[in-house]
């Protein structure tokens, strides 16, 4: 019973396994929604400086997302070299600086969509249109995952709300309804999900689970088709296996002091988003394939602050804000799955949906507008080669000049790393055998150690 029981889990979980070696086992993505300014961050742009307060349009015909030109903005932060490998870096992220040499920077990424909506989309499947599998669906359908008692997919949205486009940006789309992300709380004293554990009248009232399992699978039986009926009966199965797996893998109080410290859990700011990474290194301690961590939600209400990195009117107050706590959290964890053996086999990314322009934007000059032709994205463990950058950007930092990469090579690079042939791991949907990279997409071997 327990040697089938081993094969059943081995053919439902490995559709695509080990198409060549691996060099990872799992997969966190830090998703910061809003657009990151490419030019306030990680890409240096020392001619945008000079040009400082000029005119800005490189082509004569400029149209920016939602405003009129504006004059070249230089970066509202120093930039300096940092590491043994001497990359640029800006003075906003001084902790991310001291893992520079585990860093390697895609700098010419670009998007199909200055959307916020379908930006986000084509970064998470690859296409600018809602009901495509994610990511971490095509990774947890193609290898299934390490741990039976959680998910193999978790998503730790921010304490703020979720993303622009929402629960689509974890959807399974067209594969099989169980691989969409399962969401997690992080925030102390909270239970780890909705609904774990049932009401204080139901307690003790726990009825017939053989009877219903029974029922369940027999009507699931006569409707073959649907898949949300299985994935509705694994999550129930599942749930009863996460009252006991989620409160112990959550219990982040049980960490060292040190190890809280290095999150900084205690800053009002950086905590929540600390937490997340933390929480993100427990799971894949313990199997979990793919954890996507988002810094940032949706603009739903007014604040003083932007609720992400969309900073069209004040990015020194807004970027200023989420570098402070994107630079705590992500160098925590960078640091923490090194310090525990984690990171060579643990693949960390870190993206936006796009960038911003080189020019400023709003009435008092300190804003960016979106910009889909040139943003950065960073990759660090997972058989990455640390220390460098791929691509660039034109001198401005307006469109990606050598390189141009579409989320089709960056989500090919990340496959190939986790052993898997991005050409090779398909679904067959409405007549046409769909892929994550759609008909697109090769591997950057640059970035590859």
């Amino acid at each position: 019973m327990a040697l089938g029981g081993l094969w059943a889990k081995e053919a439902s979980g490995n559709q695509a396994t080990m198409h060549q070696p691996a060099k990872a086992k799992a997969v966190i993505q830090i998703f910061c929604p809003g657009g990151v300014s490419q030019v306030d961050t990680w890409d240096y742009k020392p001619e945008l400086a000079k040009r400082n307060g000029t005119p800005f349009d490189p082509d004569g015909k400029l149209q920016f997302f939602a405003s009129k030109p504006g004059n070249c903005q230089g970066s509202f932060w120093k930039f300096r070299q940092h590491g043994t490998c001497g990359r640029w870096m800006s003075d906003l992220f001084p902790r991310l600086a001291t893992c520079v040499d585990d860093m390697a920077f895609v700098h010419s990424m670009h998007s199909k969509s200055a959307l916020h909506g379908p930006a986000m989309f084509m970064m998470n499947s690859g296409f600018i249109l809602p009901g495509f599998p994610s990511m971490g669906a095509w990774v947890t359908y193609g290898l299934g995952s390490e741990a039976d008692n959680l998910p193999a997919y978790v998503v730790l949205p921010d304490p703020r709300g979720l993303p622009p486009g929402g629960v689509l940006n974890w959807g399974a789309g067209f594969l099989p309804a169980k691989q969409q992300g399962t969401t997690m709380e992080a925030g102390a004293g909270k239970e780890p999900m909705a609904d774990l554990f049932p009401p204080q009248d139901f307690k003790g009232k726990t009825g017939d689970a053989k009877l219903l399992s029974l029922l369940n699978k027999r009507h699931a039986r006569e409707r073959p088709a649907n898949s949300e009926l299985e994935a509705r009966i694994k999550a129930y199965e599942m749930a009863a296996k996460l009252q006991l797996s989620a409160p112990e893998a959550t219990a982040i109080e049980g960490e060292s002091e040190a190890t809280q410290k290095l999150y900084r859990l205690e800053d009002e700011d950086i905590g929540p988003f600390g937490r997340q990474c933390l929480l993100a290194r427990r799971l894949v301690e313990r199997g979990v394939r793919f954890v996507q961590i988002f810094c940032g939600a949706e603009n739903t209400t007014a604040r003083k602050i932007r609720p992400n990195w969309d900073s069209h009117e004040d990015l020194p107050r807004d970027h200023g804000y989420w570098g402070r706590v994107l630079d705590g959290g992500a160098s925590a964890l960078l640091k923490d799955l090194k310090s525990h053996g984690l990171l060579d086999e643990t693949l960390v990314i870190c993206t936006s949906e796009f960038g911003r322009q080189p020019a400023a934007q709003g009435n008092r000059a300190l804003g960016r507008d979106h910009n889909a032709g040139a943003f950065t994205a960073w990759l660090a463990g997972g058989g990455i080669k640390g220390g460098i950058s791929y691509g660039t950007t034109d001198e401005l930092g307006w469109k990606a000049a050598e390189h141009p990469t579409y989320s089709y090579d960056f989500h090919a690079t990340a496959l190939h790393l986790l052993g898997i042939d991005h050409e090779r791991l398909s679904f067959y949907h409405n007549g046409i055998q769909r892929r994550l990279t759609d008909v697109h997409g090769h591997v950057i071997g640059e970035l590859i150690d």
